[in-house]
């Protein structure tokens, strides 16, 4: 299968914010390229969300690693596999994750930020589930885990469409 649209090289401040993050222009970043300036706003919007966010790094990889797993997207899963053990995620934590309600390995605050996740991938999120939220984390923080999930939930979405490659690759290649 060949890509919906021409890969092109990225140029400019697109390619400036990618070697400022050490990230090199993977696929998806030459597809995007074809609208330089959203490519650009993409850019600036998943590293804000990397590294300006509050909640801890390691509550977000799962995640992103739990949209991963009910998504079927092998790409988002094998770079954030790294990711969330570098950000302290324990191994056992992700092991347990397809089974995340019936184990031990997850707190109150961690469970239902999974359920949030888990109901954003399937299309609609509960007024339970979000009032679940509330005492756990304060507005600024449900938003950042709102919008990571979101994110996350979009990129396998996006590959399909752009007929781009979904298996894995390096963290310097990542597409996010």
């Amino acid at each position: 299968m060949s890509p919906s649209v021409p890969l092109q090289t990225v140029t400019g401040r697109p390619l400036e914010l990618l070697r400022s993050h050490r990230v090199g222009p993977s696929d998806l970043y030459r597809a995007l390229a074809n609208q330089p300036e959203l490519l650009e706003a993409w850019i600036e919007f998943a590293w804000a969300l990397r590294g300006k966010a509050q909640v801890p790094r390691a509550l977000r990889e799962l995640l992103i690693l739990r949209a991963a797993q009910l998504q079927n997207a092998s790409y988002v899963w094998s770079d954030h596999v790294t990711m969330a053990l570098e950000a302290g995620v324990d191994r056992a934590q992700i092991e347990a994750l397809v089974s995340w309600k019936d184990s031990p390995q997850f707190d109150r605050p961690t469970r239902v930020a999974i359920q949030v996740a888990e109901e954003m991938v399937e299309g609609h999120v509960a007024t339970a589930t979000l009032e679940a939220l509330e005492p756990e984390f304060d507005p600024g923080e449900r938003v950042e885990l709102i919008l990571t999930v979101g994110f996350y939930t979009m990129i396998p979405r996006i590959l399909d469409a752009l007929r781009l490659p979904a298996g894995p690759g390096p963290e310097s290649e990542e597409g996010d």
